[in-house]
């Protein structure tokens, strides 16, 4: 009975711990063109490097109090104010991708998205999300898109 009541407690506890992991892992977007990124979560912390770019899709991986600490596309961290940030409108291609005027692979392909391309997403559909890149607009597959929830 010891062994199963411990059992039990093990189980909880890597279930809770997992959970809790990644609770706090959702992606969220710039609100502004210049965004600082500090080492602490306070405006006392000092500046690690310095964003300039609105809409940029990040990963909260923890928060606290009014901060939340990111991690960008680049595998680069730190803390940012809440007030500099927002639901995630964004994503960013991690491997070349075709843009169609459609969301269907038969459609006519309007654009070849780069790796590396941010992309404005308008919304998503089943396994395609319609969104802008700078003149263009149309369908790309979610498969190797960063920054979706």
């Amino acid at each position: 009975m010891q062994i199963i009541t411990k059992k039990i407690y093990t189980i909880f506890f890597l279930f809770f711990f997992i959970h809790n992991s990644f609770a706090n892992e959702i992606f969220v977007s710039l609100k502004k063109n210049k965004v600082n990124v500090r080492y602490g979560p306070s405006f006392e912390s000092d500046i690690k490097y310095v964003y300039k770019k609105i809409n940029l899709p990040l990963k909260q991986i923890d928060k606290k109090e009014n901060f939340r600490r990111i991690i960008d596309f680049k595998n680069n961290s730190g803390w940012i104010h809440i007030s500099q940030l927002k639901k995630s409108n964004s994503v960013i291609a991690t491997k070349d991708k075709i843009l169609f005027k459609k969301p269907t692979s038969f459609a006519e392909p309007i654009a070849q998205i780069k790796e590396g391309r941010m992309l404005i997403i308008e919304r998503c559909e089943n396994i395609w999300c319609k969104i802008i890149a700078e003149e263009y607009e149309g369908w790309v597959k979610i498969n190797n898109l960063w920054g979706l929830n």
